[in-house]
């Protein structure tokens, strides 16, 4: 996304922020199945909820470049952690982008 001037790199920054948390509450909480799994990446997801306002703000949004984007590294994450057989959909269920 970085590569593309329709998405402003400080708010990307905010969004790399989020799934660095992400990872450091997985790391720390260390969830013992999906359901527990899924609570963390709603929180997240919740996160990028509201960072959605901050890419309109700046001209952008969360549209099908950056949802995909952003799903994909979900995606790594959960994988990253274990978590191979976590579902897409579910990893992010909650947004509204």
């Amino acid at each position: 996304m970085y590569d593309d001037p329709y998405f402003p790199d400080h708010v990307i920054d905010q969004g790399k922020a989020i799934l660095l948390r992400l990872c450091e509450r997985i790391a720390a909480e260390q969830p013992s199945d999906l359901e527990a799994l899924y609570a963390l990446t709603q929180a997240a997801t919740e996160e990028f909820n509201l960072l959605d306002r901050e890419f309109v703000a700046a001209g952008s949004g969360i549209e099908t470049v950056a949802r995909e984007w952003i799903c994909d590294e979900f995606r790594f994450v959960a994988s990253a952690y274990g978590f191979t057989d976590a579902y897409a959909e579910e990893l992010t269920a909650g947004r509204d982008w």
